[in-house]
Formats: structure tokens, C-alpha cells, sequence
């Protein structure tokens, strides 16, 4: 039995590593092949049983994905979308699930209230896999793929709450309970965003102190189970814990880790992410045959298509119509307001003189939250979402593993649970083959303009100095350094006063060829104007006036010199 086991999962990262290499050379999204090629796999004579327990994907499978995709999501991108993304996530999520709930008790009666709403439930949160696979290979504006990805990540929580409350009243044998449902949630937020932003806090600090590649990925992957479970015993939301201990530890882990750890820590979960991702897909189509087994003895295949064909209607019908509200809003007026109210409080600061060095610290902080308003204005006028954009948003509703394992969880011995389950699983397929093949040609018949690259490198090299000549301006020129209290040997001042910032500019110079004896100074003072430019490429990512890719680029060329000189 062993050696079967392993004969499987070994065909299983066969199958994924292939499914990969031929998405990338035929453009076709990797999740639709899994998934077909776990339902070809199912039909094969001799193919084994396999029997997945929904709570192992909930539990453990979601956790460490969502945990992945957000520590990878810059925290400044998250926030300035965070209005769109709660949006999609939390209200038309539940929304969502209650007007499908309605529609099909209504057209479907032998489908009890609270059983409708679970189904609408687990088919409202969108998976974002493979719409950002799609979009970056076709060249999707990078704030569209925010709010796709911001989505997925919190909408998981959402639909879990609802899911709950439905299946309370399933168990009960009531009727659904708005009231209850909305303090559930509230609770579940609140829960959540303390658990979680504890724990990503708690373990920054633990694997800044420890330095040590190993043990901090090895924490890492504890991490989204050290947020979720807690959460859970407490009825708060458990994913949700483990997206914000996520963004805490990315927005934290770009100032407090190595460079080493980072991309160590970034190879690791890409690899690990790779195969739970593929895996779950391919499991999902592999599954296909029992749901089909299971429902055949509670509904003829019309009413299955009818079931089917309904929800998916409701599904992208509630989309577009949710999408028109913040779309159709005027973006422009509440522009304009928020400049008068930047530039009144610009004249206030203008007007204040501080009296000690704390009301001069007050002021700083003060005009750096102004910078930061006025960078996200220009984030507005720089990168919008136009029309084309929500667009592009509403086409990409696919569904994925969790509406598949959500519907699993619905207690067993429930009227018509089997219907529910098989309809949520082809949702799930229609809308990935259905969104999924022609997102591209949407895509590409919308014709997005991405920016030059000449513009991405003008804006990398501008930060890039302006994040060196910030480190001189804290650091002072070379000539006044001291090390131990003890001035620099003038000789190396010479070698290194023009070095250091033409160095990190180019990011390929080898280190300069000194005396042993001199080394240790030098090393000394590149690693202090290295934590000095740090400290100012944080200072300047929390205003948020350049792009995230190019904080991205910048924070890498300063990684290969903290490489270089550990070396």
C-alpha cells in the first residue's frame, strides 16, 4: 500500500511539472489542465479511490496558500485598494450567497433555505490562480492583479462565516439569520486582525533574532497554522488570521530580514506553492466521479444542468452588477476634495514652529502622512482603474479549490447535501473553462497600455539615488566617519568617497581590492550606508510614490550588495 501511495504522488508531481511546462508553451492556463487531466485520470481502468477529507484542504491546504500569496502582496497596494477589495470580498460576497440562496429555494423548493445559502456560500469567493497566471502572461495592469488577488485572499473569510451560519441553521432546522450572521462576522474581523496580526508580529521579532536560513523558513511554515488554528478555537475567522499575519510579516520582513533569509524564504514557498496549488487542482478534477455517483439518486440530470446553469447566471449577473456600483462613482470629485483638504493641512504645518525636539518629531511624522496623501492621489491619476479594468475584474469570477472543499464540509445525512456538493463542483469547472479560455482574448481585444520600460527604469534609477543620497544626508560624508571613535584612515576615504553610491547605482562593481588591514573599515562603513539606504527605501515605500515594482528593484539591487559583502 505504501509503495502504491508513493507511486501515486510521485505520478501526481509528474503530471503537474508537465501540465506547467505545456500551460507556459500554449498559453493555456495550468489550473484547467490539471483539472482536466485529474478527470482523465479518474476514468482510467484501475484508477484507485482516493478519498480527500475537506476539512485537510480547509485546514490544511488554504492556510499556507493564502499565507504565500500575501506575503508576497505589498501591504501599500492592498491598503490603496482596500475599499474595491472589501467590497468584492465582504459584500457581494454576502449578498451573493443570500440572493442565490433565495433564487434557488425559490425555483428549487426540495432545497431547504439554509442549504441554498451554503451553496450560494461556497460558490461566491473567487480563486484568483489562474486569472493572474492568465494576466501576467498577457500583461494585466498590476493594479487590476492587486484587487484580483486582494479578493481572493479575504473573500475565503467571508464566504467560511456565511458557510457557518448556514450550516448552524441546517443542523438547527431554522431558517437563516441575517442578525446572527452579521455578528458573527463582526466578531470573526475583529478575532482575525488581532490573532493574526500578533502572531505575524511575534514571529518577525522571533526570526529576526534567530538570522538563521533554516530555522526561519521552518518557522515560516508554521506560521499560517499558528495564526489559523488559535483563530478558529476562538470562532474568529482562521483565514482571514493567516492573510493579515501574512501582510504583517511581508510589510515587517523587508526592514527586520536578511537578504539571504528573504530569498530563501521566497524559493522555498514558491516551490511549495507550486505543488499545493497544482495539487489541489488536479485533485479537484480527479474527485469528479464520486460527486456524480453521490447526486445521481437525488436529482435527474436536468434539474443538475438547471441547478447549474442558474447559479452561474446569478454568479455573473451579481458581479458586473456589484462592479457598476464603484465603477459608475465620481472618482474625480472625490479627488479634488481630498487635495483642498491636503493643501489645508499643508498651510497648518507651514504655520507651526516647534518648540522642542518632540513637536519637531511630531511635525516630520505629520508631513510624511501629507506625502503619503499625496502620493496616493497620484497613485489615482497614475495607475486608475478605468472601465476596461472593472471589466477585465467582473470576467475574471472563476472558482476553485474551495468551493469545491467549503460544499464538502456540509454535514453529512443533509437532504439533498449531494446535489449541492456536485453543483458547486461544476460551477467551480464552468467558470475556470468558461473564464478561464477567454479571459486572454479579452485581455488582449482591450488593449492595455502597460508602462514603457523606459519609464520603469527612469523611476528605478530615481529612487535609486534618491535613496543613496538620503543615506549621505543621515550618515554625513565619508570624511566624518569614525569607527570605535577613531577617524577613518584618509587614504581609504580617498579609495571609497566616490565608490560607494556609483557602486550600488551600477549593482555589478566588484568590491575594491584593499589591504587586509583596511578591509574591516570598509566593510564597516559599506554595511553602515547599506542600513542607512535601507532605512530609507522603507521610509519612502511607506509614502508609496513610486510603483511596488519598483521598491521591488530597488530592495533587490541592495540585497546583492548585503550578499557581496557577506561573502
Amino acid at each position: 500500500m505504501d509503495h502504491r501511495v508513493l507511486l501515486i504522488v510521485g505520478a501526481a508531481l509528474v503530471i503537474m511539472i508537465a501540465a506547467s511546462v505545456f500551460a507556459r508553451r500554449t498559453g493555456v492556463a495550468a489550473p484547467l489542465l490539471l483539472v482536466g487531466l485529474g478527470i482523465g485520470a479518474s476514468y482510467l481502468p484501475g484508477a484507485p479511490e482516493i478519498e480527500l477529507d475537506p476539512e485537510l484542504i480547509l485546514a490544511g491546504v488554504l492556510p499556507p496558500l493564502l499565507y504565500s500569496s500575501a506575503v508576497n502582496l505589498p501591504v501599500i497596494d492592498f491598503r490603496r485598494n482596500f475599499r474595491l477589495i472589501s467590497w468584492l470580498s465582504v459584500v457581494m460576497v454576502i449578498v451573493s450567497a443570500l440572493v442565490i440562496g433565495a433564487v434557488v429555494h425559490w425555483l428549487f423548493p426540495d432545497i431547504s433555505f439554509p442549504l441554498a445559502v451554503a451553496l450560494g456560500a461556497v460558490v461566491s469567493p473567487t480563486d484568483a490562480v489562474a486569472a493572474t497566471a492568465i494576466g501576467r502572461r498577457v500583461g494585466l495592469p498590476p493594479r487590476v492583479m492587486t484587487v484580483l488577488e486582494g479578493e481572493s485572499l479575504v473573500n475565503d473569510a467571508s464566504a467560511l462565516v456565511v458557510l457557518r451560519t448556514a450550516v448552524a441553521g441546517i443542523a438547527a432546522a431554522s431558517s437563516f439569520s441575517l442578525g446572527r450572521t452579521v455578528l458573527e462576522f463582526g466578531w470573526a474581523v475583529l478575532g482575525a486582525l488581532v490573532i493574526g496580526g500578533l502572531v505575524g508580529w511575534l514571529t518577525v521579532l522571533l526570526r529576526q533574532r534567530l538570522d538563521d536560513p533554516v530555522l526561519n523558513t521552518t518557522i515560516s511554515f508554521a506560521v499560517p497554522f499558528i495564526a489559523y488554528f488559535p483563530a478558529e478555537e476562538l470562532d474568529a475567522s482562521g483565514v482571514l488570521a493567516v492573510v493579515v499575519a501574512g501582510l504583517v510579516t511581508g510589510g515587517l520582513g523587508s526592514r527586520r530580514f536578511s537578504a539571504r533569509d528573504r530569498q530563501t524564504q521566497a524559493t522555498t514557498w514558491t516551490t511549495f506553492n507550486f505543488i499545493l496549488e497544482s495539487g489541489v487542482f488536479l485533485a479537484m478534477g480527479y474527485q469528479l466521479p464520486d460527486f456524480v455517483d453521490a447526486a445521481q439518486g437525488e436529482s435527474t440530470p436536468g434539474e443538475m444542468a438547471g441547478l447549474v446553469l442558474l447559479v452561474v447566471g446569478l454568479l455573473v449577473v451579481l458581479r458586473f452588477a456589484g462592479l457598476a456600483v464603484p465603477a459608475l462613482r465620481d472618482r474625480e470629485e472625490g479627488k479634488e476634495e481630498v487635495r483642498n483638504r491636503l493643501d489645508q493641512f499643508e498651510e497648518k504645518l507651514d504655520s507651526l514652529t516647534p518648540a522642542d525636539d518632540r513637536e519637531d518629531a511630531r511635525i516630520t511624522a505629520a508631513r510624511r502622512r501629507l506625502a503619503r496623501g499625496r502620493a496616493d492621489i497620484d497613485f489615482e491619476e497614475r495607475e486608475p482603474i478605468t472601465r476596461r479594468g472593472f471589466l477585465t475584474i467582473g470576467w475574471a469570477g472563476m472558482r476553485g479549490v474551495v468551493t469545491v472543499a467549503a460544499a464538502q464540509t456540509i454535514p453529512a445525512g443533509t437532504s439533498h447535501r449531494a446535489t449541492v456538493v456536485l453543483a458547486a463542483f461544476l460551477v467551480a469547472l464552468i467558470t475556470l473553462v468558461l473564464f478561464g479560455l477567454t479571459l486572454p482574448a479579452l485581455i488582449r481585444r482591450l488593449r492595455f497600455s502597460p508602462e514603457s520600460a523606459k519609464d520603469r527604469h527612469d523611476a528605478f534609477r530615481a529612487l535609486l539615488r534618491q535613496v543613496g543620497e538620503s543615506a549621505v544626508d543621515t550618515l554625513g560624508p565619508l570624511e566624518s566617519q569614525t569607527i570605535d571613535g577613531e577617524p577613518i584612515d584618509p587614504q581609504l576615504v580617498t579609495k571609497l568617497k566616490d565608490r560607494i553610491l556609483p557602486r550600488v547605482l551600477a549593482g555589478v562593481q566588484e568590491a575594491p581590492r584593499v589591504r587586509p588591514a583596511v578591509r574591516e573599515q570598509t566593510m564597516i562603513l559599506q554595511t553602515r550606508y547599506l542600513d542607512a539606504m535601507r532605512e530609507a527605501l522603507a521610509a519612502e515605500r511607506s509614502i508609496g510614490a513610486y510603483s511596488s515594482h519598483t521598491y521591488a528593484r530597488v530592495e533587490s539591487i541592495l540585497d546583492d550588495m548585503e550578499k557581496r559583502l557577506e561573502v
